[in-house]
């Protein structure tokens, strides 16, 4: 390796300035240089060390003078100055600054940050650029360049002559069917081509090798009430089956701020927040809100709840990323911010968030989950507040499975009979999808919180009934230590739910439905996923099998979702598998 590389800030590893590299950077640059492959393809956590991996490559190239420049593409104006910053800690000195059709740059400089838009404009210009010198390109989250069809042949005609291309990723990609440039891909069991990563570092694995943190998903769930543009008024429960435009007004009728929802899961982060700063004096929370609007309101309740102004970051001011900067190196308590922080920002002392937002692909929470999991030093938890809707619950119980980019099924044969009946359903699924003018077709009237459950590691921990807001039963979970390594916050989970329904059993003894069937259709899924959870805690004691795991490999052999949305058919057969496992290793 280059012995140029300085020694500086071995916490802040993903800023590219590490002095040794973590185990996982070491097997990658190993299988980096021994395949020494044209295009190569990372795909490793947020958190991780994606920059101090790609820097250090590029280090190493250059020492070898296999390369004699270096391109970095990101998705934003504030990543081209993070990379360039991180790149000059590791001796590289990049232009941040530069734009397509400029030219030439100051000979100071070994290479040059854009970003996709910008290579977009001008594909030419960056392509004539990389036909002039021995080009190293770093695509940062490369699935960028499938966002927009221009974006991706924009890409695609400007760095084809490059001498090497190094793509990196952390969040799951989409499935569509725009193929992302210098991405390999291979037919998957189905025969749908799919993504090739030549290295991959998931989530499990960084949590294993104390690399990220610890994330506890806090949901919660609660009564909402809105009118339609028809003048009827509807009351639900948000996480209760319903409609995709039900549950969509139901979502926004929850973090309208003018209920009571958002206020009572912001108080509930503060104190959490609280919590955390016992063991982390310096942590920090971010609330990640649709629009700014929201973002305003959200940091006008923050302020009443907490004392304290929060930054406000919007993602059409020019201060943001000084505001972000800043933020980063003191120790206030809150930033609001409008998907400014989505992606790449490095905040590492980011512990608490609320995710305020509409947005619910796999891509953009992975990505906001990915702000809180960068780890300082072991022991370190995150906390991720979030409403209790299938598909967010879904996405926080899949933290650990590592998705590929998938194209899509393409119609080859003109004459395929099915052809029009696929068109016909794609009509339909699209017509019941929350529309972009639904703002405009309900009035909220009233949210009121509670507390649903913890998420954790593919399990569920929580209490019988209806826990309030302020309770006691409330405060089992959200007084958690801030310090604690992962088996310990599974014990503390598990202990604490225990102690609850001993207390609760105690207190309260009143006859219990004989049967499970007996018990409304909410409160059956929550008895299942306890004895479901205690059926994967007492497999892990007797097998050392980690519950994510388990979980994972319960629904490969009996199919369907994630625990937190499964069925009582899917959970009864989960149940019944294990009890099987169990039987068939005692005898």
């Amino acid at each position: 390796m280059d012995p140029a590389l300085p020694p500086a800030y071995p916490d802040r590893a993903a800023w590219g300035t590490a002095p040794s590299l973590r185990a996982w950077q070491a097997a990658a640059m190993h299988k980096y240089f021994s395949d020494q492959p044209r295009d190569f393809l990372a795909v490793a956590t947020p958190g991780a060390g994606k920059t101090t991996f790609a820097l250090t490559v590029a280090a190493e190239l250059l020492g070898r003078r296999l390369i004699d420049r270096i391109t970095i593409v990101a998705p934003t104006e504030h990543l081209k100055v993070q990379w360039a910053e991180a790149a000059a800690r590791a001796g590289i000195p990049i232009d941040p600054t530069y734009a397509a059709g400029k030219g030439k740059t100051s000979k100071d400089y070994v290479g040059i940050a854009v970003t996709y838009a910008g290579v977009a404009v001008n594909p030419l210009a960056m392509r004539i650029r990389t036909e002039n010198f021995k080009t190293l390109v770093i695509l940062d989250e490369v699935h960028h360049a499938g966002d927009a069809l221009s974006w991706g042949e924009g890409v695609r005609e400007a760095f084809e002559p490059a001498a090497r291309r190094l793509a990196l990723t952390g969040t799951p990609f989409r499935s569509d069917v725009n193929p992302i440039p210098f991405v390999t891909y291979a037919p998957g069991d189905d025969g749908i081509p799919r993504s090739v990563a030549d290295y991959a570092y998931g989530y499990a694995h960084a949590l294993a090798d104390h690399v990220v943190r610890p994330v506890l998903f806090m949901a919660y769930s609660g009564e909402m009430q809105w009118r339609t543009r028809a003048g009827d008024e509807i009351a639900a429960r948000l996480g209760e089956p319903l409609t995709k435009d039900m549950t969509a007004q139901a979502l926004r009728t929850a973090l309208d701020p003018a209920g009571s929802w958002m206020p009572s899961v912001l108080a509930a982060a503060d104190k959490r927040l609280s919590e955390v700063r016992r063991h982390v004096p310096d942590a920090g929370g971010l609330v990640i809100a649709s629009d700014q609007e929201s973002a305003r309101a959200y940091a006008k309740l923050l302020r009443a709840i907490s004392g304290e102004a929060p930054t406000v970051v919007l993602s059409d001011e020019k201060a943001s990323s000084k505001k972000i900067a800043t933020f980063s190196e003191n120790e206030a308590r809150w930033m609001v911010a409008v998907r400014m922080v989505s992606e790449g920002v490095d905040v590492p002392r980011l512990a608490v968030g609320v995710y305020a937002t509409t947005y619910s692909t796999p891509l953009f929470f992975a990505q906001a989950v990915g702000r809180f999991v960068r780890a300082r030093k072991r022991g370190e938890t995150a906390s991720v507040f979030l409403p209790s809707v299938p598909t967010l619950l879904g996405h926080a119980s899949e933290m650990e499975v590592q998705r590929d980019h998938v194209l899509g099924k393409k119609i080859t044969d003109e004459g395929d009979i099915f052809a029009a009946e696929n068109d016909l359903l794609a009509q339909a699924n699209a017509s019941e999808a929350a529309s972009s003018e639904l703002e405009f077709s309900f009035e909220a009237i009233g949210s009121q919180a509670t507390f649903d459950r913890v998420l954790y590691d593919g399990g569920e921990f929580g209490h019988s009934g209806e826990v309030h807001v302020g309770s006691e039963e409330e405060m089992d979970f959200l007084g958690i230590p801030g310090l604690l390594e992962p088996d310990q916050v599974r014990e503390l989970l598990h202990s604490r739910q225990s102690e609850r329904a001993r207390k609760q059993k105690r207190s309260a003894p009143v006859a219990e439905p004989d049967t499970v069937s007996e018990l409304s259709t909410h409160e059956q899924l929550a008895v299942l996923r306890r004895e479901l959870n205690g059926l994967v805690a007492a497999w892990h004691h007797r097998t050392g099998q980690a519950h994510g795991i388990t979980h994972a490999a319960l629904r490969k052999e009996c199919g369907g979702p994630a625990a937190a949305v499964a069925t009582s058919d899917q959970l009864h057969a989960r149940i019944d598998r294990l009890r099987e496992w169990a039987a068939r290793k005692s005898s």
